[in-house]
């Protein structure tokens, strides 16, 4: 069961509590190693509601302790003993996600049928840079390759999706032809 409102509660209190003391950096930091740590049993061990707040706390303090800030620390500490483990994941998603929105950094997603080329990277992000929901905003490219598009490319900007496939033309060109294959107005 996804826990959004709690992540996004719990993640909103540490982004606040880290920009005003001035540690935001530093808790986004922490929050990356974290979220970069994939320990199957850990994460078990976390989530698992059977498993007291206190054991789960030595637990991460053990494993993480040395290598984040104390302000990070207390604040595991405290979802522990509330109980809302079971949301870290989505905790550190949204945390992530109001740190870009205060930088002004937008995730674009981009699915191409083959790997991108620096060049290729660098053309769509100069093509972007003119879009106006871009404005003023760091453009950070999140890439997918998948074969099925056959090729051009397919951009999602938050909920806007631009389709230059040749999956969507060629789509396109039979939908056309079911709907009256006699009539001449494929373009």
């Amino acid at each position: 069961m996804r826990q959004t409102k709690v992540a996004n509660r719990y993640a909103k209190a540490l982004f606040d509590i880290a920009l005003e003391q001035g540690k935001l950096e530093e808790v986004k930091n922490d929050i990356e190693l974290i979220g970069r740590t994939q320990h199957r049993e850990l994460d078990v061990l976390l989530a698992s509601p059977v498993v007291t707040g206190e054991r789960k706390t030595a637990v991460f303090e053990a494993v993480f302790a040395k290598h984040i800030s104390a302000l990070t620390v207390a604040f595991f500490k405290l979802i522990f003993d509330k109980g809302r483990s079971i949301a870290i994941k989505e905790i550190l998603e949204a945390f992530v996600s109001k740190y870009k929105v205060h930088m002004g950094i937008q995730v674009v997603k981009v699915t191409t049928a083959v790997a991108l080329s620096d060049d290729g990277r660098t053309q769509i992000r100069t093509g972007l840079k003119d879009n106006k929901m871009l404005a003023g905003k760091t453009i950070e490219l999140k890439e997918k390759v998948d074969a099925s598009i056959i090729g051009g490319l397919v951009v999602q900007i938050e909920d806007k999706l631009f389709d230059a496939s040749i999956k969507h033309d060629l789509l396109d060109i039979k939908r056309q032809f079911i709907k009256n294959m006699y009539v001449r107005d494929i373009r």
